[in-house]
């Protein structure tokens, strides 16, 4: 079956997410922009950034086109309305503005290419896939940011496709392990409902549970916060809540021991900001982690191809990506 079409009942919207830049994302996204067209699958078009480039800016190297069929339902800014080579239905301004000027909803007449950018917010990003939806969108794909951390935020759309590859390492056991530590990281379990979870949510203060008891701590910098923490974590702590970034510095201050009685939370996936060296080290010591909100990771891309000049066998890495992440559905668009 149909990667789109095996997902729908599930997800109304994907965010396509590179594991760095290079590692295939929008070569994703046309692929599933072909095959909605197959499938008779009628698509919202959104990005966090502009896309569309014929050359990547960061890099220089040669960037694919986004291609749009009839019936798409795509954002543009008013500053990149006139270079698309698609014919375009201008359905609404919006409010949301960009540096290339405010972004228009549009419906794709004729086929062609368009530079793809919408809001700067991931708020907006999800009131405006929501109104894709109202102008007879099936599903809404936001391609994006130059920041992967930021476009995998939960809020940002129901589930990710994560493109990755060669890009990552030389050594194909790395491209898989590093991309099977970030699926792990962004399903991480959520924590329970109940009065602590919201409170949680609502909160911007470090805080130590015991016995049910929330104490929030005065914090300045994260900095200062792994000290602190480790005055206050005793046996009896339940729940850390790290309203932040969890890095290496917050956590090198608690002592080890403390970690396997006590349960770090954070609001989702994204705010982790450790290695899968300094995480595998971390369980070995007995650390737990949830979040308020995890990724769902709704499928892979494969890349084989490093823009560095080196590449694996297709399936090859395939095989590896599946044994590295059992349950999540791998795909390699140049094999399809």
């Amino acid at each position: 079956m149909a990667l789109l079409a095996s997902l729908r009942g599930e997800y109304r919207t994907l965010s396509i997410v590179g594991t760095a830049k290079n590692a295939g994302k929008t070569t994703t996204i046309n692929y599933l922009i072909e095959e909605a067209e197959d499938e008779g699958l009628r698509l919202g078009i959104t990005s966090t950034g502009r896309d569309g480039e014929s050359t990547d800016i960061v890099t220089g190297t040669e960037k694919p086109k986004v291609y749009l069929y009839p019936g798409t339902i795509v954002s543009i800014p008013t500053g990149l309305f006139e270079s698309a080579s698609a014919g375009l239905e201008i359905l609404r301004m919006t409010k949301y503005h960009t540096s290339l000027g405010p972004v228009m909803l549009c419906r794709v007449v004729d086929s062609g290419y368009v530079q793809v950018a919408g809001p700067v917010i991931t708020a907006d990003h999800r009131v405006m896939c929501d109104e894709m939806i109202s102008y007879g969108a099936e599903m809404v794909l936001i391609d994006g940011a130059v920041d992967r951390r930021a476009i995998a935020q939960p809020a940002t759309s129901d589930g990710i496709i994560l493109a990755t590859g060669a890009v990552l390492s030389r050594d194909i056991r790395k491209v898989a392990l590093e991309t099977a530590y970030l699926v792990n990281l962004y399903e991480l379990p959520e924590m329970e409902e109940g009065p602590l979870k919201e409170r949680f949510a609502a909160s911007e203060k470090l805080a130590v549970t015991k016995s049910g008891e929330v104490t929030e701590l005065e914090v300045k910098t994260g900095l200062d916060a792994g000290s602190i923490l480790d005055d206050y974590i005793d046996d009896d702590t339940e729940y850390v809540f790290i309203p932040g970034a969890l890095t290496g510095s917050v956590i090198s201050g608690v002592h080890p021991g403390k970690f396997r009685n006590t349960v770090f939370v954070v609001r989702d996936p994204t705010k982790i900001f450790l290695t899968s060296n300094e995480w595998s080290v971390l369980k070995k010591k007995g650390f737990n982690a949830v979040v308020l909100k995890n990724i769902k990771v709704a499928a892979i891309s494969v890349n084989p191809v490093s823009p560095a000049g080196y590449s694996f066998e297709h399936e090859k890495l395939l095989e590896m990506m599946e044994k590295a992440v059992p349950g999540v559905r791998v795909i390699d668009v140049k094999l399809h």
